[in-house]
């Protein structure tokens, strides 16, 4: 199983459904759906965007450890990839959640699909850049001009940032495969990345440790990782709503000081997993402040407001990707999260 390619793949890639389903359990070994159905729990299915991972670690750990059980929920996860159009089957009834991005949202705004933003689980986007050290390739403002392997989704996204702030043309745009053998053959290519993959991929194969560049800490500012659900599910249910993301929330808490719960059922779901990769992934989450940075640090984990909405919306409108009439309030509430952290605890 490929790992790195997962954040190209993402809400709108195809129409075909999932066939990975992961049910809600108190162990690794043991559904216990029957018992859990004795005690009239609320159903709830949560989509992934791409298979078990540290990335989802939260989700995975508010099963485990019986968080969602004690919120009164009976969680299924519902693995993404390639196939999967997460956001046709939120619409159509096949999910109740579903992972998304400040990105995508606001794009469904705009074509007018009825979903919207409930939490934000990472408060930065680990997409990146990745060069060779000592190659002069240190900073995305000495990349100007060079050859950069880039997918053919990036330029309906962060490219454009790229584009707007640092003054990238498209000429420098090369494809990409998927594969970590284009860079480490050629020191001066540069190539995408996401934080928590790529960069461990090319240490395993390639021996060294590469220059990472984080687009977050250079003013690419969407949520990612988000709780998604319809607007229908936000009037008509909002108790749901709100006891899947405080649970899901603690969740995170939790998985942050032990994974270990989370990680066996991630492997049991994804059996290519590995523990050195999750290890990985976590340390880097935690380093580079991807989920508890900026407001999380204060309003707990899933934090929004929305001048940081405002500021991406300002950013993408900006970079041409999205029509400046479009109300991006619309893509969002800030009704189920901004607790602050003890109250996550």
């Amino acid at each position: 199983m490929n790992y790195i390619n997962r954040r190209q793949f993402i809400q709108y890639s195809s129409l075909a459904i999932s066939t990975s389903i992961l049910t809600s359990c108190a162990t690794p070994n043991n559904s216990n759906s029957t018992a859990k159905n004795n005690k009239n729990l609320d159903t709830v299915t949560y989509g992934t965007n791409w298979y078990a991972q540290a990335e989802h670690g939260g989700f995975y750990q508010a099963i485990a450890t019986g968080i969602y059980e004690d919120y009164g929920l009976e969680v299924t996860i519902r693995m993404g990839n390639a196939q999967v159009n997460g956001t046709q089957l939120l619409v159509g009834g096949g999910i109740d959640f579903f992972m998304g991005s400040s990105l995508e949202a606001i794009r469904s705004v705009e074509i007018g699909i009825p979903t919207i933003t409930v939490a934000a689980i990472f408060q930065k986007d680990p997409q990146v850049l990745i060069a060779h050290p000592g190659v002069g390739n240190d900073s995305l403002e000495q990349l100007k001009g060079k050859p950069i392997l880039v997918s053919s989704l990036a330029e309906k996204g962060y490219w454009q940032f790229l584009k707007t702030k640092f003054g990238y043309q498209d000429d420098q745009r090369r494809p990409y495969n998927s594969s970590v053998v284009p860079f480490l053959v050629d020191k001066n290519v540069i190539q995408q990345g996401y934080l928590t993959s790529e960069p461990f991929t090319i240490q395993q194969k390639g021996g060294f440790e590469p220059v990472v560049m984080l687009l977050a800490d250079a003013g690419y500012k969407p949520y990612a990782t988000t709780i998604e659900t319809t607007k229908e599910m936000v009037e008509k249910n909002p108790d749901l709503v709100q006891r899947f993301v405080d649970a899901s929330i603690k969740g995170w808490y939790s998985y942050l000081e032990n994974p270990e719960p989370a990680n066996q059922l991630i492997k049991k779901d994804n059996p290519e997993m590995k523990d050195d990769l999750l290890a990985y992934s976590l340390e880097k989450m935690k380093k580079y402040g991807i989920i508890i940075s900026g407001d999380a640090s204060t309003k707990g984990i899933g934090a929004m407001t929305d001048e940081r909405w405002k500021l991406f919306f300002d950013s993408v409108v900006e970079a041409g990707l999205i029509e400046p009439d479009t109300n991006y309030k619309e893509a969002f509430t800030l009704q189920f999260v901004n607790q602050g952290v003890e109250a996550y605890k």
